[in-house]
């Protein structure tokens, strides 16, 4: 029986599955917030689906994980910065430094394995960041977590 092609998102990327897809959702909400000099989140919600013609209501669940990532930021990227050896912390990627600040959020959280976020974030990083994303993104991860022994 032939598959049927993945399908696509507001993201512009194939999804998979649910939480694939509420995080990528969740990286565009935490995007366009550090860009937009960190207004309040409710606003870029509105912001972002408005620009993806979508409800904010469809942006529900990536609000609440961006949220947690958005309430720690300056603790998430002092952690970032500590396991990031040889960057500082402004020249890291917009893209980059936020699926950081993301997957981190979410490896607090301790509702998802610390491998399937690392993995989901080194899948992120593949399709927005840029060609050394993945790997940079896989070893800030996994230094963080092997520090906090959730490895």
């Amino acid at each position: 029986m032939p598959r049927s092609p993945p399908r696509t998102s507001s993201v512009g990327c194939a999804v998979r599955r649910p939480d694939t897809k509420r995080r990528a959702r969740a990286l565009q909400l935490l995007y366009a917030w550090d860009l937009l000099d960190r207004p309040p989140l409710d606003t870029v919600v509105e912001r972002v689906a408005d620009i993806f013609e979508t409800r904010p209501r469809a942006y529900q669940r990536a609000a609440r994980l961006a949220a947690r990532a958005v309430a720690d930021c300056d603790r998430l990227d002092a952690d970032i910065a500590e396991a990031a050896e040889h960057w500082r912390l402004e020249r890291v990627a917009v893209v980059e430094r936020n699926i950081l600040r993301l997957a981190l959020a979410e490896m607090e959280e301790g509702k998802a394995p610390p491998r399937g976020v690392i993995d989901e974030a080194v899948e992120l990083a593949r399709w927005f960041g840029g060609p050394k994303a993945p790997a940079f993104v896989n070893g800030v991860l996994d230094a963080i977590a092997r520090a906090r022994s959730l490895l």
